[in-house]
Formats: C-alpha cells, structure tokens, sequence
C-alpha cells in the first residue's frame, strides 16, 4: 500500500510541482490550497505525512500545525516555506515541525528529505484519532473528549477494529472473525450484546452516534 501525502500550498504551480514530484516517487497525494478540510482529510484517510505551507491564506501554517496538533493529530509534518531566517526555521520546529524546506527547494532533495522522515515515522505514529475518541497504541488505551475510557480486553478490540474501518459496513461474520478470532460456534447476537455493552462506556447518553447499526448487514462507525 502505497503512503499518502497530504501537500497544502496555496500557490498553484507549486502545489502542481509538488503533487507531480512526489506521484513519480511512488506516493499517494491529497493537494490542497488552503487548511479548510485538512482535519476532515486527516480523519478519512491514512496520512503518512504533511507537507505545509506557512504562508497560507487566513493562516499560518505553523500556527495551524500548533493547533492541531493539540487537538490529537500527530502525523509527522515538514514545512516547505519561503520563510527562511533562523528565528522562522525554530519557530517550525517549536510549532511541531519534524522537518523544515525552505524555497526555492531542489526536487531530489526534498524527496530524499520526505523518505527519511516517513522511514522514521511510519513506526512510530502511536495515535489513532476519529471526532473526540483518540487510541493510544504505546500503552493500548483510548481517551473520549480528554477522559480516559475504561474498557474490557473485548471491547478495546472491538473499538479498535472500528477506528482501523471508519465509514465502512462491518457485518457481524466480519467482526466475530476480526475480534474474537472466529466464527465457529459463536451467535450473531454475541456481537450485539458486545456492541450494546461497548456504546454504555463510549456515548451512554446516545447523543454522539458512533455506532450505527444496518438493519441486516451490520454497523458502521462514523
């Protein structure tokens, strides 16, 4: 599976020398010219690395990385920017940086640049994040609006399963041989009383609807 790179850039014939060079190199690319759905990207898809403008419109980029940043998403990021004094190159770094280009930039370089930090990070990368649930593999815990979630050894499995699969139909036959390892033996109606158990310690107020269930086919998380 090729990786993914989501590029925000607001001029076009950067974001197109880009796009076009890092395509060649064998990765995935999202191109955006500006931050208004990098949130909802960073939820949908599997984003391996950003590269960020700073001088964006309505933003800087750094600060938005900053931001972000915060808020749980921790896709490794390098600034390509025409910012290139000594205070703005520590200012991205301080801002969650992992690597800083300045423009002009020599094309070889940056994909060299871009390899090694997905080389060091792809194993790495230890949170799982989707709305206000963040999954945090180094210690196998998942935290909902900043609350720490208190979860049976099935349930995490079971919660686990539907953050790797947001928006996709997971039938029963699927969960049972994903979660408990099998299907042998075991009711249909095993998965309801463990997805029913699993929304008490989510969303007990049922206000937040992550789980939804298909009549028939069974349930999507989104």
């Amino acid at each position: 599976m090729n990786k993914t790179i989501l590029i925000v850039d607001d001029e076009e014939d950067i974001l197109d020398l880009l796009d076009y060079t890092l395509e060649s190199a064998g990765y995935d690319t999202i191109a955006c010219i500006n931050t208004s759905n990098v949130r909802d990207i960073l939820d949908e898809e599997e984003i391996s690395l950003i590269l960020m403008d700073r001088n964006l419109p309505g933003v800087e980029g750094s600060l938005f990385i900053e931001k972000i940043r915060s808020e749980g998403y921790n896709q490794p990021v390098i600034y390509v920017s025409a910012k290139d004094l000594s205070d703005d190159i520590v200012a991205g770094f301080e801002r969650g940086g992992d690597d800083y280009i300045t423009k002009p930039f020599n094309v070889n370089e940056l994909k060299a640049r871009v390899s090694a930090l997905i080389r060091r990070t792809s194993k790495t990368q230890t949170i799982l994040k989707h709305k206000d649930i963040i999954y945090h593999s180094n210690n196998k815990s998942f935290t909902i609006a900043d609350e720490d979630v208190k979860l049976t050894h099935l349930e995490h499995d079971l919660l686990l399963e539907f953050m790797k699969n947001i928006n996709i139909l997971l039938s029963r036959n699927t969960l049972l041989e994903r979660v408990w390892g099998d299907n042998e033996g075991k009711q249909l109606k095993t998965v309801n009383v463990a997805i029913k158990r699993l929304k008490e310690h989510i969303d007990p107020t049922g206000k937040k609807n992550y789980i939804q269930a298909v009549r028939g086919e069974g349930y999507i998380f989104c």
